[in-house]
């Protein structure tokens, strides 16, 4: 641990901070109502903070689990490849910026509310296929490994389709626009990012 603390500082405060955090308020109902946002009081400029605290906290151990997993695989490989300023600028960025949409769709919605890191998750993956398209990923239920970037085309179309008309209680919108906040962010912070991006595919691709 101490060494990932030593190599990858903001990864792993993120990941040790979130696990806490998200732990503490499956057994205190206060922290989750708290920490939870809720568009319709966000929209109002009421209890504003609620764009970073939501992403804190988790809806129970399925979804921390899954969102913590996902973190690992990126997270401390981005890090390294990128800086921790650079890394820090992202995440927070993106936890932020991924849930205004969802702030702006459910304005006039009471009841709704939405917690979890996804959306930062989202973007850690997508400047990690920005700087390493071709890598392979597991993605479950598919048997075999698949292209990052063609993970990310998938990705990116399938929570377009789902944030226009789901219900499965999950916050689709948050995925999208974190995903897309990933990628704009990693061209504008990683110098060369777009050249290395398209030399990797030209490589493979071009003949």
């Amino acid at each position: 641990m101490i060494q990932y603390l030593q190599v990858t500082p903001v990864a792993s405060i993120i990941f040790i901070f979130t696990l806490v955090t998200s732990i503490y308020a499956f057994y205190d109902s206060s922290l989750f109502g708290k920490f939870m946002l809720h568009p319709y009081s966000v929209y109002r400029k009421h209890n504003v903070y609620t764009l970073f605290t939501s992403g804190l906290i988790h809806a129970d151990w399925m979804h921390l689990a899954f969102n913590m997993f996902t973190f690992n695989a990126f997270a401390f490989i981005l890090e390294q490849q990128i800086g921790s300023v650079r890394f820090a600028i992202i995440y927070i960025v993106a936890l932020v910026l991924s849930d205004i949409p969802t702030v702006i769709k459910q304005k006039n919605s009471y009841h709704h509310h939405s917690l979890g890191a996804s959306g930062a998750i989202s973007a850690v993956v997508f400047s990690y296929i920005m700087l390493f398209p071709l890598s392979t990923l597991m993605i479950f239920p598919l048997p075999i490994p698949i292209w990052a970037i063609l993970f990310g085309v998938l990705y990116l179309v399938y929570s377009y389709y789902m944030s226009s008309g789901s219900r499965d209680n999950i916050n689709h919108d948050a995925h999208l626009f974190g995903a897309l906040t990933g990628i704009i962010l990693t061209i504008l912070l990683v110098p060369g990012v777009i050249p290395n991006f398209l030399g990797q595919l030209s490589a493979r691709f071009g003949g």
